[in-house]
Formats: structure tokens, sequence, C-alpha cells
């Protein structure tokens, strides 16, 4: 277990970054905004290469071409805002398709067509709302949380559910091997197993830690984030913990001296925000800075403490060196893994090199151990900044080729497009018409 206090320089407060007009590693150089919500925007789910749907305080769902922007559907039925979404995937062996599930503050479940706009199934009067959904599309069932954590199978009726006694109810449900799941529910994290005995789905549950923000990937590992700021690696098949990181902010003091631990340190500050996985890194939002952690050494990798003016809302690793971030105030910015520069300063502002090693949890006590050498350690260097809300961005998906979408409290989505690539699309479009039209 290690205890990191990631360090910062006292007496005065970052510089904001600044990348300047020049982007050359920024390739997003378009936007096209989408409108049509009424009220904060969300989520995003993607649909396919070329759909996604977005989903909001106003209740609409909405469902975009990606290439265009048109605005395909418009699905209307939900009385107050959507609080869940995802997709449902139906194979019958030779076709497959893909419908829509939301979950709404009015106290039901919607199943939707896509293709059509139509509501196809419906649940209401539920006993609360539903704060998240997990689909297990291997064996046709999908799974809400909330006050209750309910089974339902593609026909939307109800195979079991178990009563949930905690304060906030469910926030979270992953996947995990065996038919397992894992539910994330106030201070705690709740193990379930799916048997199926006699044609019945059965839970069984098993509790443990202190959690919140969890996510599953390869190798029958997953991991989990709290409040606290405490990042836990577990084994998925007997919950054995593998590796445990408490990340910790701390304020230095001037001429030198040692550093402190804050007695009372904001929790917005140590709160992970969001985790997201490639199978190798792990990509945590802490407050409003960033921490990248190897899944293989179990070390960190590197880390920003400012990486956004206001709390980092959404990430996402898009290759094992670079790296994506939206935040409260209205940026997503782009990030790579450098080299740090053989110099003793740091190589950019809200980048700190004093680390101190301690106990988990323990407030008072001798000074922790000062390292000012980590080996290995590298920096996030901004490479891009996307700047065009005026509200806090909720979430992003990426359509690779296709774009980046976001959405954001500002009631509008963006399509961002890689200009390069749009105007060798817009100049071989103008030569294929010149061509059906017998040339100039």
């Amino acid at each position: 277990k290690t205890d990191w206090a990631l360090g910062g320089c006292g007496g005065h407060k970052s510089p904001v970054l600044c990348i300047g007009e020049e982007q050359p590693k920024n390739c997003f150089t378009e936007l096209q905004v989408l409108k049509g919500h009424f009220d904060i925007v969300r989520f995003l789910v993607q649909i396919d290469d070329f759909r996604c749907a977005s989903a909001g305080d106003d209740g609409l769902v909405l469902v975009w071409n990606v290439e265009t922007g048109e605005r395909l559907q418009e699905l209307r039925g939900h009385s107050q805002q959507i609080t869940a979404i995802t997709t449902f995937t139906c194979s019958n062996g030779l076709m497959s398709h893909t419908s829509l599930i939301t979950a709404s503050s009015d106290r039901s479940l919607s199943l939707w067509d896509p293709d059509t706009g139509n509501r196809v199934q419906t649940i209401s009067d539920l006993q609360s709302s539903v704060k998240c959904l997990l689909v297990l599309e291997r064996l046709c069932v999908w799974f809400s949380g909330g006050e209750e954590l309910c089974v339902w199978d593609r026909d939307f009726q109800l195979q079991c559910h178990r009563q949930n006694h905690s304060d906030t109810g469910i926030t979270a449900l992953i996947e995990l091997p065996k038919n397992c799941i894992a539910a994330a529910m106030d201070k705690e994290i709740s193990k379930r197993k799916i048997l199926m005995r006699q044609g019945c789905l059965i839970l069984t549950i098993c509790v443990i830690q202190l959690l919140f923000p969890a996510m599953s990937f390869s190798d029958g590992l997953f991991a989990s984030g709290s409040h606290a700021g405490e990042l836990i690696i577990w084994d998925a098949i007997d919950w054995n913990i593998l590796a445990y990181e408490h990340i910790l902010w701390e304020e230095s003091q001037t001429c030198a001296q040692a550093e402190i631990r804050l007695a009372a340190p904001k929790p917005s500050e140590m709160s992970i925000q969001h985790l997201t996985t490639n199978g190798k890194l792990i990509l945590a939002a802490v407050g409003s800075g960033l921490y990248v952690y190897s899944i293989l050494t179990k070390t960190v990798v590197a880390y920003r403490k400012v990486a956004h003016d206001s709390n980092v809302l959404h990430t996402m690793l898009l290759s094992d060196s670079e790296l994506m971030s939206c935040s409260e105030d209205g940026s997503v910015r782009m990030w790579e893994i450098q080299e740090l520069p053989l110099t003793a300063e740091p190589a950019s502002p809200g980048f700190f090199g004093m680390w101190t090693f301690g106990r988990p949890n323990k407030q008072t006590g001798p000074p922790t151990k000062k390292v000012v050498d980590v080996p290995n350690i590298r920096t996030l260097e901004l490479t891009g900044d996307l700047i065009g809300h005026s509200g806090a961005v909720q979430m992003f998906a990426s359509f690779k080729e296709n774009g980046l979408v976001t959405c954001s409290t500002d009631h509008l989505l963006i399509l961002w497009k890689n200009g390069a690539r749009q105007s060798c699309l817009r100049s071989l479009a103008l030569f294929q018409k010149l061509e059906e039209n017998g040339g100039l």
C-alpha cells in the first residue's frame, strides 16, 4: 500500500495554462454546434460508428449523425430529467439491433428504437428513480441501480430485485467475471453473483470497502476510487486488494521548509471524479488534476495537479501516451505524456516534483519521508485546448476519424472535426462533382 502526497508550491497560485494559438498536435480545428436540447446535456452514448444519442435535464433523447451533424430522431416520453442511458444490442445470430434504455427522475424506464424513434417498452411507477444502468448482453439481461437493484430481461420483465439501504443508493455498476457484478453505494461496494436456478435469476451479495467510481478491465482486475482520494485495484475473482494508492494534493511551505499535510483539504481537491483505462494505464480525475497510474508496474507514470481551472468531469486515454479531459471550466484539453527535461525545475505550470510517502488515513504523527527524485516519473504536457462551450463540459465521446462530440450545461453539443481530413473530403467531393458534370 502506498500513500502518495503530491506536493505543491506554497505562497502562490499556479499560473493559468495557456497553449497559445499554434497547436500543431491538435487536429480538431473545425467545429459544428448542434442545437436541440433546452436544458443541461449530461449524457452521450455511441450507437454505432456514425450515430450517437444525447440526453439531459430536459427529458429529451436526441439521436445525431456525427458525420453530418444532422439530428436524426427526437425521443420524447420522459416528463423529467434523464438520470441514466445505455445501449442494448440484441442478436439473433444473423442480425443485430441496438436499442437505447433510458432512466428518468419521473421514476420510469424506457426502451427506444433509435432507427424509428419509437418507444418500444416502458416501465413506470418505480419506487424510486434509477441512477445507473448496466447491460450484460451475453446473458440478455440488464440491471438498474438506485435505492434498489433490479434485474430485467430483454422484454423488460423483472427477474429479481434487492432493496438497498444506503443513504445515496447504488451509483455505479460494473461487470465482473464469473457472472458477477460490482455495485458502488455510499461508502461501500458490493459484489453480487448472478445464479441461474430453475430458470430464475438469483443475486448473492458480498459487501466491502469505501468506494465511488469504478471500472473493469482485462486480466480479471477492476479498479475503484473514492471521494477521499483512494485508488484501489482489485482481483475481480476473489476480491483481494492488489494495489492501493492514496492521492493527496499537498501544499509546501516556502523557503524550502518541509512539506506539511493540510488539516482539512477541500473535498473536491482530493475526490476521484472519474476513472478510465486502456488495460495498461489508469487515468484518474482528482479534483482539477490528472493522475496516470501503470497497472503493470503499479507505479505512477505522470500527474498534473492543476490540469483545469475547475473539477475534471470526464477523461479518456487515446493511446499509451495521449489522453483527453474535460472540466467544469468549459474546456476540453488534450495531453501528452512526455519525459521530463534534465532540469531541477518542474517542466511546466501545475506539475510538482515533490512527493511524500506515508501511511494511509494517518492524520497525525512524525513527518513523512520525503522523496525528491521519483524514478521514471513523466509530465503531462498540454497539446490541445478545445474552447467552444460556455458552460461545464459534462462528457465527450470519440468517434475516431469521424470526430469528437462534447456536451455541456450550456444546452449544446459540439461536433469537433479533423480540419485537414474535412478539407480533403470537401476537395474530393468537388472533384467528383466536376467529373459528373463533365469537367469545368
